[in-house]
């Protein structure tokens, strides 16, 4: 392999590559950045046996090949250089790769290349467009909502569940929050399979690194999901899961309920109050206490650090007298909403609470309260 590549074309498609490969663990072949020269492209290869990464690159090839290096390293070295052309030639007398620019020369050692397993190719019939950033956007809504443990199965994957009318579900749920994107797109409601697809939150960390906000093209096997930019210039594809997804809709229709409470509330100045009210949370007291009526009190009480009582305007129609949420969890959820109020609903003192927008319309979030035992311990419900 002999050619010539210019850094800023090849330098972000490398540190791509280089963000699935394992930094320490596992096999040297995925510790590698597999490099390919063939018909004018520099092919930029990596996996870490699930993710499967591709980018294809402009260069002046005067001698086709692959060679393997590692990832992290070379990476790392071509980031430092400056912009400009890159020479990289495999010595095969000494099994090195010769990386020069201008009076910079450096050697890196190969992997052999019988250790290479060819990716699995992008599957063309039947390949659909979609918004990039819009992607971005509804798997950044409901990312925190999913679960982190493997174990859970299901409940650790990001689901899209195509129903009615062209409309598909984006839901994320760890078992104390759900959250829940809806939209419309009939090209993605086609090509989603009737039981909805099961991506795992470890790969859709990757994934979201991976996006822009450019238009991607999407296709999908049995067991893969495949992402392709739409110059098809690179290529991302990720294993699905094959668990059964809970039935959210048991506790969705619970808003629906004529008995529910309603609590609508300036989201900015819910935000800056339990904030304030935070300081006064400890381990054993995490929670913020709703008191709804004619005006909202908000009060917070930790062991050794005081108690923090503030009021806030609000319309109010309901039954609910008192309420309790954690703090953090509640803060997080309400920064992921754009509405000027946002309107909470209230099932019962331990019933699943769902949070709303007026331009949020289509996005809706359920958090569990936590179970008030007396006025100093609580004990998180799960949905």
């Amino acid at each position: 392999m002999f050619l010539k590549v210019e850094k800023e074309n090849i330098i972000e498609g490398l540190q791509k590559a280089a963000n699935i490969i394992p930094s320490k663990s596992g096999a040297a072949y995925l510790r590698s950045i597999w490099l390919k020269a063939e018909n004018s492209r520099l092919e930029v290869m990596s996996t870490d046996s699930n993710i499967e990464f591709c980018g294809s690159y402009p260069c002046e090839i005067e001698k086709e090949g692959m060679v393997g290096v590692n990832g992290r390293y070379f990476t790392d070295l071509l980031s430092k250089l400056p912009q400009g052309t890159i020479t990289l030639k495999l010595d095969e007398a000494s099994g090195n790769l010769l990386i020069e620019q201008g009076r910079r020369k450096y050697k890196m050692p190969v992997n052999d290349t019988a250790w290479f397993q060819n990716f699995s190719p992008f599957p063309e019939e039947g390949a659909v467009f979609w918004s990039g950033d819009f992607l971005q956007d509804i798997i950044e809504r409901v990312f925190y909502c999913i679960g982190d443990e493997d174990s859970l199965e299901a409940i650790a994957c990001f689901y899209l569940n195509p129903i009615e009318n062209q409309t598909i579900d984006s839901c994320g749920l760890n078992g104390h929050q759900f959250a829940m994107v809806r939209f419309i797109n009939e090209d993605i409601h086609g090509l989603l399979p009737e039981e909805g697809m099961l991506i795992q939150k470890k790969y859709l960390a990757e994934l979201k690194k991976w996006l822009s906000s450019d238009e991607i093209e999407l296709n999908q096997s049995e067991k893969r999901l495949y992402l392709r930019t739409a110059d098809k210039r690179e290529t991302f594809s990720l294993p699905l899961s094959a668990y059964q997804y809970p039935d959210y809709n048991a506790f969705m229709s619970r808003l629906d309920d004529p008995d529910t409470s309603k609590l609508t509330v300036n989201r900015k100045e819910l935000l800056e109050a339990m904030d304030r009210l935070s300081i006064f949370n400890n381990e054993s007291n995490r929670c913020t206490y709703f008191e709804p009526g004619n005006e909202l009190k908000l009060s917070a009480l930790g062991q050794d650090i005081g108690q923090a009582d503030e009021i806030l305007e609000v319309e109010y129609s309901g039954t609910v007298s008192k309420i309790a949420f954690p703090t953090r969890n509640l803060m997080e959820i309400v920064n992921h909403f754009q509405s000027e109020k946002i309107t909470l609903t209230f099932t019962g003192s331990e019933g699943p609470c769902g949070i709303s927008g007026e331009d949020d319309a289509m996005y809706n979030v359920i958090i569990m309260p936590m179970k008030m035992v007396d006025d100093t311990y609580f004990s998180e419900e799960e949905v």
